[in-house]
């Protein structure tokens, strides 16, 4: 067996499921769930639809590059979305299909690192734990960046030694990011653009969360629009990843993309080839159908704003949350142990979170996850408000 998978960590709803196993819930109060960002408002029709009436491709095997005319979609959606210069992007040659983001940003780890000279993979904590199995099963060594509130989550770039950056080949970002909510703007990128030509190394964007923020005139920037915008229009070293489990409601279809860097593209190509992952065609033509409306996500947007007003109406004061810059989690502080407060709410009120050290390490003391937690905003709204509620009480019993 690969001796790297006893160095992989369980995984943060098994860890909660421990938690829990002896955990004997109020009776009376059904349980409100809001420990995993699984979207629950309805898929649009126009997916549905499109994927029911495309169910004869089950008898086709699909390419690993997709259809053209899925390629071409994603095209013209990166720019309109991220205003990129015409003829920049590339259907044949800067995008590929992929089968959700998660199994795109572990793939993308093992087809682009070379072990054999003891490499670093930089990634934000607390996160997304895909990018640390990645990393590991890859060969390569994490090196974790605390995102902390002063700061405003977003890592402390400055800190990072010259030598860390020599020994980086892969760096994950997350903007908006998972848990924080935190959206790094153009200057933040642009500078990670160069250290990536000064050290070279690979970024790799999981932007699975951009399509869902509070100002329409002002949605977050993408690392490619930040890249074309300071004149890189071959977009060297960036990759981005982009999924419609947010965006569209549709995190069982597994459909998302990569684009960016040409040549990474195409050895990320070879890779896919052998890895077997190529999407069905049904899912294919519901997600040219997602991606080509705009209606759906605005809705979507809308959704998500309403329950935040009606959330942090209830709990800012009792626990001390505010409002991320994007996405659908709020990363409260809690007044007592993180693990601790989630054992009393689910005894107490029934509400099930997760920890925040569930998705951070510890490094030189200091756990960024430590005495906070996730709360995904993705149940219908009456049962996040009254989720709120429980959790206000909890908190005034404590």
């Amino acid at each position: 067996m690969n001796p790297s998978l006893d160095r992989l960590q369980p995984y943060p709803f098994e860890k909660l499921a421990t938690l829990f196993a002896d955990v004997e819930p109020a009776p009376g109060l059904d349980r409100i769930a809001m420990s995993i960002g699984e979207p629950k408002h309805p898929t649009p029709t126009l997916v549905t639809d499109a994927l029911i009436a495309q169910l004869q491709g089950l008898s086709v095997y699909p390419s690993t590059r997709g259809l053209p005319e899925l390629r071409a979609t994603i095209v013209r959606w990166l720019m309109r979305r991220f205003g990129l210069p015409d003829g920049s992007i590339d259907p044949e040659r800067n995008v590929l299909p992929v089968n959700g983001t998660r199994e795109a940003l572990f793939a993308f780890a093992q087809a682009v690192i070379d072990p054999t000279s003891h490499p670093f993979v930089l990634m934000p904590n607390p996160f997304y734990q895909i990018y640390e199995g990645a990393a590991l099963l890859a060969g390569a060594r994490p090196q974790y960046l605390p995102c902390m509130e002063e700061n405003r989550f977003i890592p402390d770039f400055d800190s990072i030694t010259a030598d860390t950056w020599q020994r980086c080949q892969l760096l994950y970002i997350c903007s908006p990011g998972n848990p924080c909510g935190a959206v790094f703007d153009e200057a933040i990128l642009q500078r990670l653009i160069g250290m990536a030509e000064e050290h070279d190394f690979i970024i790799a964007a999981d932007e699975c969360y951009s399509e869902l923020y509070f100002e329409d005139a002002t949605p977050p920037v993408g690392l490619l629009q930040a890249a074309a915008a300071m004149g890189h229009l071959d977009y060297r070293r960036c990759v981005v990843f982009h999924s419609l489990s947010k965006r569209s409601n549709a995190p069982g279809m597994r459909s998302g993309f990569v684009a960016g860097d040409a040549q990474i593209v195409e050895r990320f190509f070879r890779y896919r080839t052998y890895h077997g992952c190529a999407m069905p065609l049904h899912h294919q033509y519901a997600s040219i159908a997602a991606w080509s409306d705009e209606d759906h996500v605005a809705a979507n947007r809308n959704s998500y704003r309403e329950k935040f007003a009606a959330v942090l109406a209830i709990l800012e004061g009792p626990l001390s949350v505010s409002r991320p810059d994007a996405g659908f989690y709020l990363w409260p502080s809690t007044p007592i142990d993180d693990t601790d407060f989630a054992r009393g709410l689910l005894a107490s009120e029934n509400v099930a979170v997760l920890p925040g050290r569930y998705l951070s390490r510890e490094v030189k003391g200091v756990d960024p996850g430590a005495r906070r937690l996730r709360l995904a905003l993705v149940a219908p709204k009456s049962d996040c408000v009254e989720a709120a509620q429980r959790i206000r009480r909890y908190v005034e019993s404590l």
